[in-house]
């Protein structure tokens, strides 16, 4: 198994809001869950694009992620994501670089095809051309980000001597990756440029059964372009809810769950499955207990997938926002610690202390002991030699 030594956790923030919310809150919220996982240590946080539905209802990510990074310090902060056919890719290329800059070499590009047919349908985009065309930005993004003057002329735009005014804040670039559900072309793709992968299919129910063949696809397709593509760079992305007991949990969720299925994702997406919630959870592709039951799942998914590099919660209200945000703090106390090995110095120090422990109470008996006769008293019968202190 190829699983890296350390795995990156963040939040992918779509964002799913109920349409009776108010806009403006939930932005804000949104903006503040950010805030909360950079102090809580997450590593990453993603914010997608969307312009229709108005439940997914962040336009522009990289005027969120902006705001975002006056805001933050650490958490590195990508489009999740940029629907390329929807803009120019010199735009887009030059809007990534500058959000690089204002976060000090945090930014991070995800891309796709675009998720939602309403949002194309109104710009007058074919749906059956967003994958070419998303392919065809990607390879002038990635040209103009390591430096290239682009020329070139596609159906639906043009590049003459194109470059950009300047580049990366850091020398190592920035880092990309391609969204993946279903169909093979999303990691096509990120074989064929050698860049990450968000594997929102993860949170589908049987989607991780074709996580091995899909990673295989992917290796394929850079084996053939003469890149290289490393686990790493591959996140699971699906929603997870905590509490400090699995019914607790599902009880928070099970109210918000349906109602999202019952007012968006069938009405507005068309969604037709009857999948129960104990499904999800049988399933991993919602995880909802405890931390335990979330180091299990992931643990699983490690197997079932041979190795990843990132694990994204898909955030959401299922559940209301005080049980939302105790649910991000238990994963970051208590399943964050457990994959990227901050444990081990405290739990091996503490195994050292109790193996020795019996060989430690004849030494601070005399120890005691010699306190006492220095003090000129005798130590009191049957006193309990716990420490020196």
């Amino acid at each position: 198994m190829a699983q890296p030594d350390r795995m990156d956790f963040g939040v992918f923030i779509a964002p799913f809001h109920a349409n009776n919310d108010n806009p403006t809150l939930t932005l804000r919220h949104d903006l503040e869950l950010i805030e909360l996982a950079d102090k809580l240590g997450f590593d990453e946080a993603w914010v997608g694009e969307h312009h229709s539905t108005g439940v997914e209802r962040i336009a522009d990510p990289f005027m969120v992620l902006s705001a975002a990074a006056v805001q933050t310090t650490r958490i590195r902060l990508g489009t999740g994501v940029s629907s390329l056919p929807y803009h120019h890719p010199f735009m887009v290329a030059d809007r990534v670089v500058l959000l690089d800059h204002l976060s000090r070499g945090r930014a991070m590009l995800g891309v796709g095809p675009g998720a939602l047919i309403s949002d194309a349908d109104m710009m007058g985009i074919e749906p059956v051309t967003q994958r070419a065309r998303m392919n065809e930005a990607l390879d002038a993004i990635i040209q103009l980000l390591n430096g290239e003057v682009v020329s070139t002329t596609t159906e639906w735009f043009e590049l003459r001597e194109a470059q950009l005014a300047f580049l990366a804040y850091n020398p190592h670039g920035i880092p990309i990756a391609v969204a993946s559900t279903t169909s093979p072309s999303g990691v096509t793709s990120a074989g064929r440029h050698g860049i990450g992968v968000l594997s929102l299919s993860a949170g589908f129910i049987g989607g991780k059964k074709d996580m091995k063949e899909q990673w295989a696809i992917a290796e394929k397709s850079a084996a053939d372009a003469g890149k290289e593509i490393s686990r790493e760079g591959w996140r699971m992305v699906l929603r997870v809810h905590l509490a400090d007991d699995r019914e607790q949990a599902i009880r928070d969720v099970e109210k918000g769950r349906l109602a999202e299925r019952e007012d968006y994702f069938k009405p507005v997406l068309g969604l037709e499955n009857d999948y129960t919630l104990a499904d999800e959870i049988a399933d991993d592709s919602s995880i909802i207990g405890t931390p335990d039951d979330a180091i299990a799942a992931i643990e699983r998914m490690i197997e079932q997938t041979g190795g990843f590099g990132g694990f994204m919660i898909m955030t959401h209200d299922w559940a209301n926002r005080a049980a939302s945000l105790n649910s991000l703090e238990l994963f970051a106390r208590y399943v964050i610690p457990h994959f990227q090995g901050t444990l081990v110095a405290p739990q091996r120090s503490a195994d050292a202390v109790t193996q020795k422990r019996p060989s430690y109470k004849p030494l601070a008996q005399a120890a005691i002991t010699k306190a006492f006769s220095d003090a000129g008293r005798d130590l009191p019968e049957g006193t309990n030699i716990q420490s020196l202190r």
